[in-house]
């Protein structure tokens, strides 16, 4: 992968965006290194959280390749390419582990899609998110989908439609984010949140992120039904029973991921 770094510590893998001399603008290489990145994770069974940044100083990624967009090649080819978009969106969904997006930098475009896609958000406080498409003649198809799931109508409206930046603090206010850290302390409260999500059990936490990815469209009794379900499964598993002894006897519990 030569426009992501890629690298597993104690249990989280970190993907780091490192085409900074483009602002890590979404590519098609870029893209395909972060679907593989992703995938990588996935089949890790060392891996137990994934976070999601940058090594650009200010830009987390400036979003789509626009040169790619006005380049002359035929159109089918151009639909093929944008396939990417959501191949990694529901790679993120389906990872069966905990993802978080270290906002370190502004978030703009389609990358506002790809930090969305991962389960929780922690912002860089001065960073700025937006989707400015509408202001150079574009539209942000792609990643619409995702910020309608994860924020009320009328503030989405507002976002793709005016194309305007929002703060860290207002983009916490309206849900956007899950918490906007100092500068300072940004890079701690990344691993303090990894390194929790990774003492949790593997198995109940594949469980749970898979319900949570397929129930979000389901009916209300279809989702019931579902859960329950899973529920049931989950009562199937080792670790489900250490986990209580563990609250019983007060002890840390010792996860066997079974």
């Amino acid at each position: 992968m030569s426009t992501v770094r890629y690298e597993v510590a104690g249990g989280v893998a970190t993907i780091a965006l490192d085409q900074p001399e483009t602002r890590n603008a979404l590519s098609d290489a870029l893209l395909d290194d972060l679907i593989a990145a992703f995938e990588a994770a996935r089949d890790d069974a060392a891996v137990r959280c994934v976070v999601l940044t940058s090594t650009h100083e200010k830009v987390f990624s400036s979003g789509g390749n626009l040169a790619g967009f006005a380049e002359q090649v035929p159109l089918a080819h151009k639909h093929a390419a944008i396939e990417r978009f959501p191949r990694l969106f529901t790679t993120i969904g389906r990872l069966g582990k905990p993802s978080i997006c270290a906002a370190n930098g502004h978030v703009l475009a389609g990358a506002l899609g790809i930090a969305l896609a991962c389960d929780l958000i922690l912002a860089k406080e001065g960073v700025t998110f937006g989707t400015p498409e509408i202001n150079v003649g574009v539209f942000p198809f792609m990643i619409m989908a995702l910020i309608y799931r994860n924020l009320g109508r009328k503030k989405t409206s507002e976002l793709l439609l005016l194309g305007e930046r929002i703060d860290a603090h207002e983009a916490e206010r309206i849900g956007l984010v899950n918490k906007v850290v100092a500068a300072e302390e940004f890079d701690q409260a990344v691993a303090d949140w990894a390194g929790r999500l990774a003492a949790k059990s593997p198995v109940l936490m594949k469980l749970g992120k898979d319900a949570i990815y397929r129930q979000q469209d389901m009916t209300f009794e279809d989702a019931l039904d579902f859960l329950r379900a899973q529920l049931t499964i989950a009562f199937s598993t080792q670790d489900i029973q250490e986990g209580v002894a563990a609250f019983f006897e007060r002890r840390k519990p010792r996860w066997t991921g079974c």
